[in-house]
Order: structure tokens, then sequence, then C-alpha cells
């Protein structure tokens, strides 16, 4: 009796866990993709503008990803180590997190 009872319910349960681990396989590539640095966009317009003294410029950030370093996320966005700590006082190289964005310029 114990037998027939766990082959009824075994069937089911797999296919559930392969479809979870499926749709969360798809997920993550989907979101892999998705979010790298940002650039600030610039509109056309007739009239010239001069720019007197530091020119401001929006700043650039970039969504951290599974497996992402201070290094990796350096060589993404063309800069530092040295300068990702210099524009984000306080993180922690050993704990970032997916999903959270650091200034990168």
């Amino acid at each position: 009796m114990e037998r027939s009872r766990i082959t009824r319910w075994a069937a089911p349960i797999a296919f559930l866990a392969a479809i979870t681990i499926g749709a969360l396989v798809i997920r993550a590539g989907l979101q892999h993709g998705k979010h790298r640095a940002t650039t600030p966009t610039t509109s056309v317009t007739s009239k010239t503008k001069k720019h007197h003294g530091r020119r401001h410029r929006k700043p650039r950030t970039y969504t951290i990803e599974p497996n992402d370093t201070l290094e990796s996320i350096a060589t993404k966005t063309g800069t530092t180590v040295a300068q990702l700590q210099r524009l984000n006082p306080g993180i922690n190289p050993t704990a970032l997190r997916v999903g959270q964005r650091i200034r990168v310029q």
C-alpha cells in the first residue's frame, strides 16, 4: 500500500520540480541581459549651447548582476576599482547584492 502511494505522487512532484527549475533558469537568463551600464542621453537642438565651467552630466549607474565583482564591473564599464570605491563610499566589495545599483561615473 505504501509503495503505491509513493509512486502515485512521485511523477507529479518531479514534474512540478522540473517546471519550477526551468522557469527559474529562464528568468535568470532574461534578467542577465536586462541590466547594463547606462549612459547619459543627449538631445539634439537647433541652438548650440555653450557650457561655462565644469560640465554637469547625469551620473552613470550599473545594476549588479549575479557573480559580479568590483573588478568585473570596472572592466565592463571602463573604470577602476579605486574609482568605483570613491564614487560609492561605504560599499562593501564582499557583499554586493544582485539588483543593487552603484555609480560608475
